[in-house]
Parts: C-alpha cells; structure tokens; sequence
C-alpha cells in the first residue's frame, strides 16, 4: 500500500512537473524588465514583452504608445546568447547578451547594449 502510494505520489511529481516546465515555453516569452545605460549612474529603464508565434520572437520595447517594435531576435541555443534588434526614434537599437539563470522562471539577460552612437550595457529579468 505505502509502496503503491509513493510510486502514485512520484508520477504525479514528474507529470506535474513537466508540465509546469511545458507551460513556459519558449526561453524568452514574457515580460522583462531591467535598465541599460553607459554608465552606472546614467541608466534607462526599459520594459521587453516578447512572444514566441511558433516561428519566430516577436514583441515590443516599452509598451504603451511610443513602443518601438523589435525588429528581429536571434538566440543561439549552443550558447544561449541572444541579439535583439529594433528601430527607436533615437537610433537603431542592438542588444547582445547571454541568457542566465536559464532554468530558473525569473531568468536574466545581460550583455551589451547600442543606440545610435551610445554604447552601454543592460540587464534584463523576465518578471
């Protein structure tokens, strides 16, 4: 009886726990949030929401009504590094960094950060 139960118990840890793992999705769907800057005491706060359509990321930067579109997202899943791509009214936007913390739901990405003739760096947490 006590054998069966605990097999019972274990099962429903693994099913449940997958599922939980399944729910997440694709490593950058989400909201983020974070700051970027070229200095640590000229910082930007920003907000990403990102959403994998089955293709491709798609999202926004900053939401609201002067969002800026993200152009284009690469994820190299060797590496788990990322480039996110976007055109704001102040320049074109590139954002390198490396996915960390991968397994965790309030994972982060740091890495280097350009717009226009600015150069920074950023860091983001999925909220």
């Amino acid at each position: 009886m006590h054998r069966c139960l605990l097999a019972c118990l274990s099962l429903a840890v693994v099913l449940f726990g997958e599922a939980a793992l399944a729910q997440q999705g694709h490593p950058l769907t989400g909201t983020w949030s974070g700051d970027w800057g070229a200095s640590p005491t000229q910082r930007n706060q920003m907000t990403f929401v990102m959403n994998w359509d089955g293709k491709n990321v798609t999202g926004i930067i900053n939401p609201g009504p002067d969002a800026i579109p993200i152009a284009s997202v690469y994820v190299d899943v060797t590496k788990w590094t990322v480039r996110i791509e976007a055109d704001a009214k102040a320049g074109h936007i590139t954002a390198e960094g490396r996915l960390e913390d991968i397994g965790s739901y309030h994972r982060t990405i740091k890495g280097t950060w350009r717009q226009g003739t600015v150069t920074g760096d950023f860091r983001l947490t999925r909220d």
